[in-house]
């Protein structure tokens, strides 16, 4: 197990800071909707404001998603899950995160697609401002192989849970 303890420290402390920093984003996505609520006050309207903020809460949500999981923070069926021993858990967990490590693997496969067009087309969003969208693809790539990275860390520690061990 020394490859995953390895693996399962540098990822969850890798997605640990960088969650942390998301969770403080907000803040700016904040700032960003009140500029927008008094620019159309009193000012001329932002044609920016509303698109920044929602490239703000994509990052939010596919960089804090890793840090989400790592403190067990994601949505669980808990109906029989509360009530199962440890072991059994980790049993379940280790089963069921093979399905999510194979859906973000073809998301990412998709994202990797999608951001390689944006680069070559020079693709742009559709509305007056006209932002090009490769950052926020790239945002979204790095977010979905950090989600990747952490099922994998989950994997490994319930591997330990079943065998005894904590990671």
């Amino acid at each position: 197990m020394g490859f995953a303890a390895k693996y399962v420290r540098v990822v969850d402390a890798v997605n640990y800071r960088i969650g942390r920093v998301m969770m403080y984003s907000l803040f700016i996505m904040f700032g960003v909707l009140l500029w927008s609520s008094i620019s159309k006050t009193f000012f001329v309207p932002s044609l920016w404001t509303l698109e920044i903020a929602q490239f703000l809460l994509v990052a939010y949500y596919i960089l804090g998603g890793p840090y989400s999981m790592q403190l067990g923070a994601n949505v669980r069926m808990d109906l029989l899950y509360a009530n199962w021993s440890a072991k059994k858990k980790a049993w379940f967990d280790a089963f069921t995160v093979l399905f999510l490590i194979f859906y973000l693997g073809v998301l990412l496969y998709g994202a990797i697609d999608s951001t390689t067009y944006s680069f070559e087309y020079n693709e742009r969003s559709p509305t007056a401002w006209r932002p090009q969208l490769w950052p926020i693809k790239v945002v979204m790539c790095i977010g979905i192989f950090m989600m990747l990275l952490q099922a994998i860390s989950e994997l490994f520690k319930d591997i330990a849970r079943i065998k005894g061990e904590d990671l």
